[in-house]
């Protein structure tokens, strides 16, 4: 009988060690089913994140089309706006230059007293040109 109890102690030992060895199987197991759960969590929170920036980044590109294009439309009203003032500045220069408006011009100074020499040079003339339009004028 011996022989049968020392089988049944040694098989005993051996379940035991199994056992030890499913404990310790079963406590890795939650472990890792911990981990893979926290990777779980933050993948989540990963994507949610990617999400938020995809829709800032969608935001973005729709604030700047409509900024590019209001700065299209201020563009194309500053080159009316220019094209416009060309237009009165040639206007004005030529009026300017008219033999009517220097004229007057002339004539305006020397009523208030200007000198031959400041009303050449504001009119852009000679001082001999100056002379001769007042004394023309009488």
């Amino acid at each position: 009988m011996t022989v049968s109890l020392w089988l049944i102690i040694l098989v005993s030992v051996v379940e035991v060690a199994l056992l030890g060895v499913l404990l310790v199987f079963f406590l890795r197991l939650r472990r890792s089913e911990a981990l893979l759960n926290r990777l779980q969590a933050n993948q989540t929170q990963l994507l949610e994140r990617l999400r938020q920036n995809a829709e800032l980044e969608q935001e973005l590109v729709a604030t700047f089309a409509q900024r590019q294009e209001q700065l299209r439309h201020l563009d194309q009203r500053l080159e009316e706006r220019a094209v416009a003032l060309r237009r009165l500045l040639e206007q004005a220069e030529g009026i300017s230059r008219s033999p009517q408006f220097l004229r007057e011009v002339i004539l305006n100074g020397h009523r208030k007293g200007r000198s031959l020499e400041q009303i050449a040079r504001s009119t852009g003339l000679s001082v001999d040109e100056v002379e001769l339009i007042l004394a023309r004028a009488g």
